[in-house]
């Protein structure tokens, strides 16, 4: 399985392949196939790190956020820190640029992880791609075996019938033939009789 996979990754470079957990006709396909364990499993992965990547996007910015109001408040505090030798604004400012420290520690953290996500997500991404590819080709195989096993039995039956009809016509015509020389050996009158008795035998009625 591993080789079938490495010769479509392969071939499949540098195309482009979208989102599946993000695309509404992915999900319709599983209304045709089912999809597998190994499907389920992949899609839970793929949705892990799309959170973890919009997480990271969302604390950057907040991160930055805080970072701009932080070192805004340095600069407000300066001059009251240096000039009036006010200890609470130097200890303000001194906390300040610890926490500024954080959140450039924290930013690079995210960053990072921003860097490497996209790959990852690329990787899983082709896996569940390769992996919906299997189940939807087997679906649509053993779809074209009923399909050809259907296509069989309705020419069998259509011969059949076929057959059916031809012999029905000619017991009809073969019927009008001993009808009509029954008729002309007999007569109408003695017919008529033994069609009343015949049609009482058989439970018909006039």
């Amino acid at each position: 399985m591993a080789r079938k996979d490495d010769v479509f990754k392969t071939a499949l470079s540098g195309k482009r392949i979208p989102v599946l957990t993000l695309d509404s006709k992915w999900h319709q396909l599983f209304t045709q196939a089912k999809p597998d364990r190994r499907i389920r499993r992949l899609e839970e992965k793929l949705n892990e790190l799309l959170k973890r990547q919009g997480k990271a996007n969302t604390e950057v910015k907040e991160i930055r956020k805080l970072k701009k109001r932080l070192m805004q408040e340095i600069v407000e505090n300066a001059q009251e820190a240096s000039v009036e030798n006010d200890g609470k604004a130097q200890k303000k400012a001194e906390d300040n640029k610890r926490l500024i420290g954080d959140c450039n520690k924290k930013i690079d953290a995210y960053e990072d992880e921003l860097l490497s996500l996209p790959r990852e997500i690329d990787e899983v991404n082709m896996d569940l791609m390769l992996a919906t590819m299997d189940v939807c080709y087997d679906r649509l195989k053993a779809n074209e075996a009923e399909i050809t096993e259907i296509a069989r039995w309705a020419a069998q039956v259509k011969e059949e019938l076929k057959e059916k009809l031809v012999r029905k016509q000619e017991m009809e015509s073969m019927n009008q033939g001993l009808y009509s020389y029954m008729h002309d050996i007999f007569g109408a009158d003695v017919i008529d009789i033994f069609d009343m008795k015949y049609k009482k035998d058989n439970g018909k009625k006039d």
